[in-house]
């Protein structure tokens, strides 16, 4: 059986590429759009050859991910749409025929249509990320440029809710598991999950990245997602822990601007700025392949131990720690430092003033400025 990952590439050749995973090869490329490529997408159903791509010339391009270039004329797309304003991503339905693009307007398309079924704003200039929901597969979330998150349901004729945060938001993830959690990649360092039922505040603040956060991906249990950051790391998030669990990062990797993670869990890709797309093991010390009776049964006693003195100071300290390059250490330290000087500042500002005048403001209700419907 053929693995096969797609990834767009936007530095120099502004090439969609296809790519086989087991032989680490590229089965073919070409020039999708004239522009750069903004989005891409697979339909979640249907025969897993066909996908779809958005870039600066306004235009939403089907294409066969078995199409190989061999003519001077390059590969044509099955289909191309034209849009009236610059497309910025796309998401597919996932038990539908429908497409929603972002741009100056959240579009919702249909694969047979070349004209929108349905136009949506709410008085922002743009949105450049939108996500279809894959449990209420009706709902959709797009992030917009003033640092809100907008929700729309394409059984409804406008938007039904929206989410001021403090600063901009980069990309929704919902969790495929529970249809009402998402997770959001912020411009402020953190990821915060929400439950959409109380939009007020996050139920979870995700800390220790030490820059913006670009991508967020969920796996497919639901219960942890990964993290692509412009300091040059990713990481491993648990839903209701508010730090991660591990940290990848080589010399060579700059900044994150893509991370997914596969549909059996075992495995994230990742791309970044220096034009390479990295795939890596979801757990690092996790042996993948066939086991022997006795090695599984050592690996599942080892696992056993760690659980039982999982809250002995030593093996916390041994099991939390990890090495991180020095533009992080230092960056981490700084961070650290800021955070404990307002602090001091808050409580010093609350011990001289008359009670009541300076309520102390968890961290989880920072964050959200205002909720709109």
């Amino acid at each position: 059986m053929t693995f096969k990952i797609l990834y767009l590439h936007r530095v120099i050749l502004l090439e969609v590429r296809v790519w086989d995973i087991a032989r680490q090869v590229c089965l073919s490329s070409w020039q999708a759009h004239d522009g750069w490529v903004r989005g891409i997408c697979f339909a979640p159903s249907g025969d897993g050859e066909s996908f779809w791509t958005v870039g600066d010339d306004s235009t939403i391009k089907i294409w066969n991910a078995d199409s190989k270039d061999d003519s001077n004329r390059g590969v044509e797309p099955c289909h191309t749409i034209i849009s009236k304003s610059v497309l910025t991503s796309v998401s597919h339905q996932w038990d539908g025929p429908l497409l929603a693009t972002s741009g100056d307007f959240c579009q919702i398309w249909e694969e047979s249509r070349d004209e929108p079924l349905q136009t949506h704003s709410w008085g922002v200039d743009s949105l450049y990320s939108v996500s279809f929901n894959p449990i209420q597969t009706n709902v959709l979330a797009a992030c917009a440029s003033d640092r809100s998150m907008i929700f729309y349901d394409v059984r409804m004729s406008g938007p039904i809710r929206k989410v001021v945060m403090r600063l901009r938001s980069n990309k929704v993830a919902w969790n495929p598991m529970e249809a009402f959690v998402f997770t959001c990649a912020s411009e402020d360092y953190n990821l915060y999950s929400f439950d959409a039922r109380n939009l007020a505040q996050p139920f979870n603040v995700h800390m220790d990245h030490t820059s913006a956060v670009t991508d967020v991906d969920y796996s497919p249990t639901g219960k942890e997602f990964v993290s692509g950051s412009y300091d040059k790391s990713i990481r491993f998030f648990e839903l209701d822990k508010g730090h991660s669990r591990d940290v990848y990062h080589t010399k060579r990797m700059q900044r994150l601007t893509c991370v997914s993670w596969s549909l059996d869990a075992k495995y994230i890709a990742s791309a970044s700025d220096e034009m390479n797309i990295r795939i890596w093991k979801a757990r690092a010390a996790e042996k993948l392949g066939v086991l022997k009776p006795r090695e599984k049964r050592a690996l599942e006693y080892s696992q056993a131990l760690r659980e039982k003195f999982a809250f002995h100071p030593q093996i916390k300290r041994i099991a939390r720690h990890r090495q991180v390059p020095k533009h992080i250490y230092n960056a981490q330290r700084e961070l650290r430092a800021i955070k404990d000087k307002t602090s001091r500042k808050d409580a010093n500002r609350r011990a001289h003033s008359k009670p009541g005048t300076v309520p102390h403001v968890p961290e989880r209700k920072r964050h959200v400025i205002e909720e709109k419907e």
